[in-house]
């Protein structure tokens, strides 16, 4: 750790011209390669290097946790396919901003976590230093590379390896360890600068073969019930164009995930997110962009799926093992998203011969009864609200706030608003992702209005809310455009179960009853709003959105409304076997 002497030191040399020290050096080479907002938590022995990053002209957003502080970070690579960075101190802080390394890398989102850490002769021999640990160690498993810099003079190839490694082939997170005597070790400024390196193209066109395009092609071209699902892997592409030609060149149906929604638009005609069950379980050739057969689709087999090996997969990847991960692949087609899905736009040639009528057709009278049934629930403007009436408050506010971006997590807040809520433009659908981890919340929305500028509705469930809930004073701090609901059932999926004891104490699940969350937000000079209808919410997040103010909204929930685990209930074990009593 530099103590006052070097810091001072640290601060004046480089104006001199004379020398530089690691301090400077880490921001210089995170400048050079257009790194321009750090986010974290200050503390020993990084503290400086925040104030030296903002004294340079660099944004430095200071949280409240680092977890939430690393999945801010996280969602910026995601939103700029650039490596978010986040800073931390040695070993807790370290290990809280872990947590958010192993998502981005679990999601494929590039993200670099740096963390101050002890030196190495302390550390190996386990003599108990300061927040001892070995990070690099613990880091390895869980994200997709790790370096330590142990000189000044290779801060520039430790920093340039680090952005390679997050954005090259399938993104992911890197870890970067910065032990306390690496930063204020002094050395030549001009051989300083000359050790610096810019990265050049750190994530190449990776070009599919042309065998690959053709056997995909052929494929597609002889389906009698295709189907496309876009994944979250598609939205980082940013080949929006390029996807929106193919799938309506082909006039093949298409189903997005919920980070894919707005690729094209929910409503538009080929969209067959409100006929999700019938178009996986009926489809006969399934072509998959940037989505995985992971438990999100059901492993691609059961029966979700329908028959057992009656599908035909088609899968567009940019990392060969993820392949046959779960069931066979008839037709990979491995490469970068943009090059591959251009590589068939233009191997298709002027015309392609229509998806069957009787399949299509069948999807629009599905989408039709679905939306039918949906409608007069979303349209309920009963006290106390349930979870649909609420959302289909929030439906019209993004319908006609299309650019403002939804952060979404929870149980029943976020199962259910996937498929409420239609998203018109891409990247606009921010939620938990692979893990569907809870806490992600306030610092996706930090980022997301930190790197778009534009206005941010998260719409949290009470107790995601819990994870990640005081980083409202973060968002009141820096005045962000975040309006933040909270809806509140009073507990866990419900809040109306009991203690099975009899007992005092509350049930796990039982929140405290009737809590205002609004509250929590006015102590940070922000607007707190106490809402009870759809009519009431709706006007409050207009009011919310048109000021840009940060604004928590608490909207009340009928305690009986929500489900055990959304509709992923099936994951949740159920004891068998009762205590006789």
């Amino acid at each position: 750790m530099a103590d006052a002497a070097v810091r001072e030191k640290s601060t004046t040399a480089e104006p001199e011209g004379e020398l530089t020290d690691g301090f400077h050096l880490v921001i210089d080479a995170l400048r050079l390669n257009g790194i321009n907002t750090i986010y974290g938590v200050p503390g020993i022995p990084i503290t400086d290097l925040g104030r030296l990053a903002q004294a340079r002209g660099m944004r430095v957003i200071s949280f409240r946790h680092e977890q939430n502080a690393g999945y801010a970070a996280s969602i910026a690579g995601f939103l700029t396919r650039q490596p978010g960075v986040c800073l931390t101190v040695s070993a807790p802080g370290f290990l809280n901003g872990l947590t958010a390394l192993a998502n981005a890398t679990t999601n494929c989102f590039p993200m670099i976590l740096i963390s101050g850490s002890s030196e190495r002769e302390i550390v190996d021999l386990q003599q108990g230093d300061y927040e001892e640990m070995d990070q690099l160690a613990v880091a390895k498993p869980l994200c997709k590379a790790a370096f330590r810099i142990l000189n000044a003079q290779d801060i520039g190839i430790g920093v340039a390896r680090a952005i390679r490694a997050a954005v090259s082939g399938r993104p992911g997170g890197v870890y970067l360890d910065l032990p306390a005597k690496l930063l204020s070790q002094v050395m030549d400024a001009e051989a300083g600068r000359k050790s610096l390196v810019k990265v050049v193209d750190p994530a190449p066109a990776q070009i599919p073969a042309p065998s690959a395009v053709k056997r995909a092609l052929d494929l597609l071209r002889g389906a009698k019930r295709p189907l496309i699902i876009l994944g979250k892997g598609a939205a980082y592409a940013q080949a929006d164009a390029a996807i929106r030609t193919l799938i309506e060149k082909t006039g093949i149906p298409f189903l997005p995930m919920s980070m894919a929604k707005g690729i094209l638009p929910d409503t538009h005609p080929q969209c067959a997110g409100a006929a999700r069950s019938t178009v996986l379980k009926d489809s006969d050739v399934v072509m998959l962009i940037g989505a995985r057969l992971n438990w999100l689709l059901s492993h691609g087999k059961g029966k979700t799926w329908g028959e057992p090996h009656s599908k035909t997969f088609i899968q567009i990847d940019i990392e060969p093992k993820e392949i046959d991960s779960n069931v066979g692949i008839a037709a990979p087609v491995v490469g970068d998203i943009g090059s591959c899905v251009s590589a068939l736009v233009d191997a298709m040639g002027g015309s392609w011969p229509a998806p069957p009528s009787d399949w299509t057709d069948a999807i629009k009278a599905k989408k039709e009864e679905n939306i039918a049934k949906m409608a007069s629930r979303l349209m309920r403007n009963a006290v106390p609200m349930d979870f649909h009436s609420a959302l289909g408050a929030l439906r019209s506010v993004i319908k006609e706030r299309p650019d403002a971006i939804l952060v979404n997590e929870g149980a029943n807040t976020l199962d259910l608003a996937r498929g409420v809520i239609d998203m018109y433009q891409p990247r606009k659908r921010l939620d938990v992702g692979t893990w569907g981890v809870m806490g992600i919340g306030m610092g996706f929305a930090i980022a997301a209005a930190i790197e778009t500028g534009k206005p941010v509705l998260a719409v949290e469930g009470d107790s995601a809310f819990g994870f990640c809930g005081m980083e409202v004073e973060t968002i009141c701090r820096y005045n962000l455009p975040v309006c933040v609901v909270v809806f509140n059932n009073n507990g866990i999926y419900r809040g109306t179960d009991v203690n099975p004891g009899g007992g005092s104490d509350p049930a796990t699940t039982a929140f405290v009853k009737d809590a205002r969350y609004d509250r929590i937000i006015e102590a940070f000079g922000g607007v707190g709003v106490h809402v009870t209808t759809p009519d009431e919410l709706k006007r409050a997040v207009d009011t919310a959105m048109n000021s840009r103010r940060p604004t928590l909204i608490n909207a009340v929930i009928d305690p009986a409304a929500g489900t055990e685990s959304g509709r992923i209930g099936k994951l949740n074990p159920q004891s068998m076997v009762r205590k006789k009593t």
